[in-house]
Formats: structure tokens, C-alpha cells, sequence
């Protein structure tokens, strides 16, 4: 069999590769979660239909990255998925009922009408809200550390449930109303433009307070994260992220109240969730489960991952291809009237 695990680092290309997916997933599913998230407080119906307008070529293949995560975990570190499942079950399960309450609000909303149509309008809200805070829980509670035993989980059913964990949720949520409003900043018009806006700039403070919770709890919960970001000279090389981060909020800042820009608030704060991924990831690497396993000692055989990875370059750039090609396909702004 063709092995390339003698050549190569599979383990760590496969880390990299779920790393990448789950932050497509995040970035991408995000905004239309966050959008799910400021629904019932827009302004009006057509403000509505237009933040529905915006995602609906969208939402449904920004949650391959999920699949993908999910499914790469899955084949690559059998051992990781079979110990973190068992500890995230009731979370998850939350997760994926949100989710499918909301795929089922978007297609019936577009058919419904009056009082009808306002309960679909809740129901997406409700299942966004759901699956952005359950994804919170998931990865508080995984950045914590769960029970393990040998190579099987040995904790309880609740213990995902901490106040660290709730915390991380509650910032998920507010990170994704900040990346769903700055979307309709540069996808919407008139009243709608206005009033995302002021929503991006109410809830990036929230997001700024809860990323420095975050930073401030990790090390304070762990020992080594805190030698790991302290030590010299680590702290040095380190410094930069929370700079960048600090810097980007400044910038960001400015374009929702000064300069008025459309276009450069929702990069800004894709590149702040890059800067708080990135200190995670920094943080915990080299576990997989932490501070249980890392990549190596979770991971499957060389010439499974060999075989796994024959199948995933050609699927990889055709993924982001036709991703890419929907973006551009329907960029612009979007109005109120139905298009689905």
C-alpha cells in the first residue's frame, strides 16, 4: 500500500487540515448564525427579509466545514473523537437540534405568512442562539480538559457544564452577532446598514471583554498554558497576538464610527477571531485532547492517514472552489424582496 508516513508528518497535516475546517466553520457558518442571532431585533420585516436574502445562497455550504471536522476527526484520531464524544454528547446533540431547527425556519419563513411567518422568525432565532452557545460550551469545556482514564472518558454527563464553559458560549454568541452584523454592513443598504451597524458597535465591546476573560482564565486554570505564555522567550514572540488583537479592535472601531466603511469591519473581524483561534490552538498544542494526548498519540495508522490524505487533496481545493465561486457569484448588495 502506498504509505507516506515514513516521508511526512501525517499526524500534524491532519491536525492542521481539522484546525483549518473547523475555522472555515466557524468563520464561515458564524455570520449566518449570527445572523439567526439579531433577527427578531431588526427593525422591521424587510429588514428581515433582507438578512435572510443575505445568507441564503450561503448557510447550507458553509456547515461542510462541519462535516469535514467532524468526519476528519473521525478517521484521522479515532482515539480523540472516541473520548470526546462520549464527553460532549448532550451538547452537541443541542447543537445539531439547533441547527436543524434553523434549516427548517429558513425554508418555511420564505412560504409563510402573517403570524406564521413570525413564529418561524423565532424559530430561527432559537436554534442559532442554541447552536452558537452549545458550540461555546463545547469548546470551553474542550479547552478545560476532560476526565479520561486509559483511552476512555471517564467523567460524568454534566461535567462539560462549568462556569468557564458557559462563559465561552455566552462569547460565542456575541462573536457571532459581531460577524453576522458586520455581514449586513457590507451586504445591506439604507435602514438595515444602519442598524447593523450600530449593533456591530454595541456588541464589540462584549467580544473584547470576554476575549480578555478568556486569556486572562486560561492561564490562571492551567499550569502550563501559564508557563508556556510567560516564560522568556516565549512572552516575547507571544506579545504580538494580543498587540494585533488590541489593534484590530481599534481599527475597527474607527470604521463603525468614524470612517463609515462598509467592506472593512467584516474582515477586521474575521481577523479577530483568527487572533483568538490562534491563541487557543498556541495554547494547547500539541494535545488533542488536553493535556491527555497529543496529535501523535491520538492519531491512526500511517498508511490509513496515507490513504485518508490521497482522498482529501483532490476534494480540498474543489471544496473551496465552488465555495469561493458562490461568494463571487453573489456578491453585491442584497434587497428585501424573495429571491430563494
Amino acid at each position: 500500500m502506498f504509505d507516506l508516513s515514513s516521508s511526512i508528518d501525517l499526524p500534524l497535516i491532519w491536525g492542521v487540515l481539522i484546525a483549518t475546517a473547523v475555522f472555515l466553520y466557524v468563520l464561515l457558518d458564524g455570520f449566518d448564525l449570527g445572523i439567526g442571532i439579531l433577527f427578531p431585533f431588526a427593525p422591521s420585516d424587510k429588514c428581515r427579509n433582507r438578512m435572510m436574502n443575505s445568507i441564503a445562497p450561503f448557510w447550507d455550504g458553509n456547515e461542510t466545514w462541519l462535516v469535514l471536522g467532524g468526519g476528519g476527526l473521525f478517521a484521522a484520531f479515532p482515539l480523540a473523537y472516541a473520548i470526546l464524544m462520549p464527553a460532549f454528547y448532550m451538547p452537541i446533540i443541542l447543537m445539531l437540534l439547533g441547527l436543524i431547527m434553523r434549516g427548517v425556519a429558513f425554508e418555511f419563513r420564505f412560504k409563510a405568512e402573517g403570524s406564521s411567518r413570525r413564529l418561524w422568525d423565532y424559530t430561527f432565532h432559537v436554534g442559532s442562539l442554541v447552536a452558537a452557545f452549545c458550540q461555546g460550551i463545547i469548546l470551553g469545556a474542550f479547552v478545560q480538559g476532560v476526565a479520561v482514564t486509559g483511552r476512555h472518558f471517564s467523567g460524568g454527563p454534566f461535567d462539560w457544564a462549568t462556569g468557564f464553559s458557559v462563559m465561552t458560549g455566552i462569547a460565542v454568541v456575541f462573536g457571532y452577532a459581531l460577524l453576522g452584523s458586520t455581514w449586513l454592513v457590507m451586504k445591506a443598504e439604507d435602514i438595515t446598514q444602519t442598524w447593523a451597524r450600530q449593533v456591530a458597535a454595541y456588541v464589540q465591546g462584549f467580544v473584547g471583554i470576554f476575549m480578555a476573560l478568556v486569556s486572562i482564565s486560561m492561564p490562571l486554570m492551567n499550569a502550563q498554558v501559564r508557563t508556556f505564555w510567560f516564560s522568556t522567550p516565549n512572552f516575547y514572540y507571544l506579545l504580538s497576538i494580543p498587540l494585533l488583537t488590541i489593534g484590530l479592535f481599534s481599527f475597527l472601531w474607527l470604521d463603525l464610527h468614524r470612517a463609515k466603511r462598509e467592506y472593512r469591519p467584516f474582515f477586521l473581524s474575521i481577523a479577530i477571531f483568527l487572533m483568538g483561534y490562534l491563541g487557543l490552538g498556541i495554547s494547547i498544542y500539541p494535545w488533542l485532547i488536553p493535556f491527555k494526548y497529543t496529535l501523535w498519540d491520538a492519531a491512526a495508522s500511517g498508511p490509513g492517514l496515507s490513504l485518508l490524505l490521497v482522498g482529501v487533496i483532490p476534494l480540498l481545493p474543489l471544496i473551496l472552489g465552488y465555495t469561493g465561486y458562490c461568494y463571487y457569484i453573489f456578491r453585491g448588495k442584497t434587497d428585501h424582496e424573495h429571491h430563494y
